[in-house]
């Protein structure tokens, strides 16, 4: 039998698609021969005679198309080639071959997939390393609820409420919580940074803060706690620059007498809207104090200057509020002796 077949390498079932597609006309003539028809009549009404010889090819021929066509199922289907897990690919017969040529492409070598699940099975999860998880959720939670740059921590007005003060990176020097449900403040809270020189702690309900829980933060310098519900102070750092209590429920009695006093660099001290009956003890350094609103009946000489020096100036106060309070400035003239400006706002 003399055909024009290429013979190619390539898996059964593309080759049976082949040979159909090639021989489709001879096979159809065979398939009369096996009948027992010696002849074939054609359209013109010759007879023409098919030698014993070219009838032995075909029969050979029909014998290796049909017996596998027979037994591979995908030859008679569409073609489907598994892919990975999950996942099949449909190839029609008219896509991978056609009538006037055969496209081939050579193997290529298999790359190596690694394929991520979408759910952990047992296996994994027994190969997990103990206590990565805990550790993870003690660091990461801050940073999820809250803004974390460097050095700085934004918890604002945080949703779910946040009602304690977060663990915090350790290299914070900046920390923002305001307007949040916290209600107290402990020694452990700010134990390990001591590289805060900020704490803005403003708006909560901050009722109680434990006597430690500012003093060994040496870099500390600027601490607010308005707006919250403070009926006492707790020790100060050293170094503290600014203290903004403004908007608490302090009292004479819950600020120890000399707790201002050893804060050689407080510049700027804010006590409005609390309930203070007395001006308590200021440091020499201090550039601004805001006293209104409170419940002060009565001043001393020695409550912003010395009783027994009357050439003593206080050249760093520049601003003193005593508006609100229940006193009258002009029996107390030698209380403002020293200043360089008198108290400001309006008094009656």
């Amino acid at each position: 039998m003399h055909m024009d077949m290429k013979w190619i390498a390539i898996n059964t079932t593309s080759s049976l698609q082949f040979i159909r597609a090639v021989t489709a006309e001879k096979l159809f003539k065979g398939l009369i021969l096996l009948r027992g028809c010696d002849t074939l009549r054609c359209s013109s009404h010759r007879t023409r005679t098919i030698s014993p010889h070219k009838m032995m090819d075909l029969r050979i021929l029909l014998f290796f198309v049909t017996v596998p066509w027979i037994f591979c199922d995908t030859a008679r289907t569409n073609k489907v080639v598994p892919r990975h897990k999950g996942i099949l690919k449909i190839l029609d017969d008219e896509e991978s071959i056609s009538e006037s040529r055969v496209v081939m492409e050579a193997k290529k070598p298999k790359k190596k997939v690694i394929f991520s699940p979408d759910y952990d099975s047992p296996a994994d999860k027994d190969d997990e390393i103990p206590g990565a998880d805990d550790k993870d959720d003690k660091e990461l939670p801050t940073c999820l609820m809250c803004v974390c740059l460097i050095g700085s921590v934004y918890c604002e007005d945080v949703s779910p409420d946040m009602t304690t003060v977060p663990p915090l990176p350790k290299e914070t020097a900046y920390f923002y919580a305001r307007f949040n449900k916290i209600t107290k403040i402990t020694n452990k809270d700010f134990a390990d940074i001591a590289t805060l020189r900020r704490i803005d702690l403003s708006g909560n309900l901050i009722s109680e803060i434990e006597d430690g829980a500012f003093s060994k933060l040496d870099q500390l310098e600027e601490l607010t706690l308005a707006e919250n519900k403070l009926v006492k102070l707790p020790m100060l750092p050293a170094k503290l620059v600014s203290l903004n209590v403004n908007h608490n429920l302090l009292k004479t009695k819950g600020v120890k007498a000399n707790i201002f006093k050893k804060l050689s660099k407080l510049a700027y001290l804010y006590l409005g809207d609390n309930g203070l009956e007395a001006v308590p003890p200021l440091p020499e350094s201090l550039s601004v104090v805001h006293l209104h609103n409170n419940n002060i009946t009565s001043l001393t000489d020695d409550s912003f200057c010395k009783r027994n020096n009357t050439h003593y100036i206080r050249y760093n106060m520049q601003e003193v509020r005593l508006d609100g309070n229940p006193i009258t400035l002009a029996q107390h003239p030698n209380s403002f002796i020293c200043l360089r400006a008198l108290p400001i706002g309006h008094y009656k």
